[in-house]
């Protein structure tokens, strides 16, 4: 296909860097072997003992199923794994079988069905987790499904008209930070033309019910978007609050075009939903909580809104009438995640996947008129015993400056001492979060290990305050964080204070080099998962698309004092301090964090004195995506953590 080019492209950069950076490391005569098997290239990693992997193979054969679309046909579409990737199957009754729709190599993204009655659907694939997005149109009446996005493009937005005549997406180029607006009708990819070019990290959020109209957002930070309407005939572009500093997630048109229903925190700590009149830019106040409210969907008669709220990392679904905020019946569900929520075309069902501590993600549904509620699906646990599998337990501890930060405290049966695994999540924004993880079950089940899972400064969903206390110079208080928190593990008589270890990938992989970097004496290791070694050559190296968003948050490297600070604090510039042991996990096609930020870490802890060990997948991008690949994850990283801890 096209991605092959691409690909190739991604390869031969990746092995270049894993060649040149690594030249000096691995020319020291100390330096182990650097090891090819297929498409993984390792140092110092053992070979895997059969009962590791046999022990392991239940837990890594657990499957989700994830809500998609509901079909025309009375099924829904849903993503699941039975081979390497996701892919897109679907489903004609509840608890029926998974017919599989798409058949790639390469994982593919849910289907967003065509509102024209004809079945279509909308779906992306990417090709060796680069993350060059390409949209493919799928036609059950021929099972063909064409390209209509162009090569060597980052594509990303995809929204119908209501009618299914147009689709319109955003697209891009590795090194361009700017997006434009094309449309047209996908069965016929000649039809597809650009219609806007913008600045930025724009995106289509929602089009007029007439299809005249088109929102676009604008991604700045986390904390900051810009709303433009579009005439789409003219190709004009006006602000919508253009005097308002604010963030938006969900938009979407009223049933008559004049306003807009958004996820917003525009006066508020926390995002609420307001409704903002298009005539004169006037809002009301449609819902709040003292929580954010996350996913929004407006029914296709504009009458209902279907949302949920983060209420301390915990789901909560809430139906209202979008006209007075009242509201209405909505399904109880067991404490967990929910996502992927969607009316269906007639507007009498809503669509969504749920996730809790015993269940891996399965699709249901809602009736509204008789409030019944549906599972769809009951995903695969390998056989394992899921009553097991408890919730969390949510705890506060207090950090180096009285800051009280959450974390989520998973506790092995028997009295301990248990080693701990603190598991640090990325972003640095994001938010873990109670859902099904198997990992953290293997660990807990199977290794005896506490898992601490926090959501330090600078994480999400706990207003905007708290999102902001790690922005440029404070960086380092979020890894105190990580330091305070190693210190209460200590001082619990339940934990080991000798066998903390530290995991985490993306940002999470800088958090977990930046606690080794300062805190070895304390931990007995740390696994880094294509994670930042260098802000300043992260910053530099990232595709050109992402480097004014990632620059919003880190601080710009091009301004003398924060390039000098961004030096100070990073990792590779200090990895003689880095001298618990280290395990590295790179995809070698990572458009976020580089190869060249794995290989320079490693050969600057080598350098050092150390001796990490080293894992990069060819065939991979900001994290492994293929089962088979995964698989060798974990069992390399279970085999790192008995070392480390001392296990049998």
């Amino acid at each position: 296909m096209q991605g092959g080019t691409l690909m190739k492209w991604f390869t031969t950069a990746g092995l270049a860097a894993l060649m040149t950076v690594s030249a000096p490391a691995l020319a020291a005569a100390d330096s182990p072997e650097r090891v090819t098997r297929g498409n993984l290239v390792m140092e110092n990693i053992p070979e895997i003992p059969s009962g590791v992997r046999e022990r392991l193979r239940q837990y890594q054969n657990v499957r989700s199923a994830g809500f998609s679309d509901f079909a025309p046909d009375g099924g829904i579409y849903i993503t699941t794994r039975f081979g390497e990737t996701n892919q897109i199957h679907h489903v004609a009754a509840p608890m029926g079988a998974r017919r599989q729709i798409t058949f790639y190599d390469e994982r593919t993204s849910g289907a967003s069905v065509r509102p024209d009655g004809s079945g279509q659907f909308a779906f992306t694939r990417d090709v060796g987790g680069d993350e060059f997005f390409q949209g493919f149109l799928h036609d059950p009446a021929t099972a063909r499904s064409v390209q209509f996005t162009r090569d060597r493009t980052r594509n990303q937005g995809f929204a119908w008209s209501r009618d299914g005549a147009f689709i319109a997406f955003a697209s891009t180029t590795w090194e361009d930070p700017d997006y434009a607006i094309f449309m047209g009708d996908p069965a016929d990819p000649s039809s597809i033309r650009e219609i806007y070019k913008g600045e930025g990290a724009i995106t289509p959020r929602d089009i007029s019910p007439d299809g005249s109209h088109m929102v676009i957002g604008r991604y700045i930070s986390i904390n900051e978007t810009r709303l433009q309407l579009l005439d789409i005939a003219s190709g004009e572009a006006s602000p919508i609050n253009p005097d308002v500093t604010a963030a938006y997630g969900a938009v979407s048109f009223s049933a008559d075009g004049e306003s807009l229903f958004v996820v917003s925190d525009e006066d508020s700590e926390f995002r609420r939903i307001l409704e903002i009149n298009l005539a004169d830019n006037s809002q009301r106040v449609v819902t709040e909580h003292d929580w954010d409210v996350q996913a929004m969907d407006l029914s296709p008669d504009g009458a209902l809104i279907a949302y949920t709220i983060n209420a301390g990392g915990i789901s909560e679904l809430h139906i209202i009438e979008a006209a007075t905020g009242a509201a209405r019946p909505a399904p109880d569900m067991p404490t967990g995640l929910i996502g992927s929520v969607s009316f269906s075309a007639d507007g009498s069902k809503l669509g969504f996947t749920h996730v809790s501590a015993g269940s891996p993600g399965d699709a249901w549904s809602y009736e509204l008129a008789s409030a019944e509620l549906t599972r769809w699906t009951q995903s695969e646990v390998g056989g394992l015993d899921t009553s097991r599998f408890q919730a969390p337990e949510l705890v506060h501890y207090e950090s180096f400056d009285g800051l009280n930060v959450p974390v989520f405290v998973h506790r092995p049966e028997g009295d301990g001492p248990h080693p701990v695994i603190i598991s640090i999540h990325g972003g640095p924004e994001a938010q873990a979060r109670p859902g099904f993880n198997a990992n953290f079950q293997y660990w807990i089940h199977e290794l005896g290990a506490a898992v601490l899972v926090p959501n330090v400064r600078g994480s999400s969903g706990y207003g905007n305050e708290y999102v902001n206390l790690d922005n440029v110079f404070l960086r380092e208080d979020s890894v105190r964080d990580i330091g305070a928190l190693i210190d209460w593990a200590a001082a619990q008589p339940e934990f080991d204070a000798d066998r903390i270890v530290v995991y985490g990938g993306s940002y999470g992989g800088y958090m977990v080099l930046a606690s080794l970097m300062h805190y070895s004496d304390k931990l007995a290791g740390g696994i880094n998962i294509v994670g930042i070694s260098n802000f300043v050559t992260f910053l530099e190296n990232t595709a050109g698309y992402r480097q004014d968003l990632r620059r919003a948050e880190y601080g710009d490297e091009r301004d003398p004092e924060v390039r000098a600070f961004l030096e100070s604090i990073s990792p590779a510039n200090h990895a003689h301090r880095i001298t618990a042991p280290l395990f590295i996990i790179q995809g070698a096609n990572d458009p976020r964090v580089p190869l060249s930020e794995a290989e320079q870490i490693l050969a600057a802890v080598r350098e050092a004195g150390g001796d990490p060990w080293y894992l990069v997948a060819m065939d991979e991008g900001h994290g492994f995506a293929r089962q088979s690949n995964r698989d060798f994850q974990r069992e390399a990283e279970t085999m790192f953590l008995t070392e480390i801890l001392g296990l049998e």
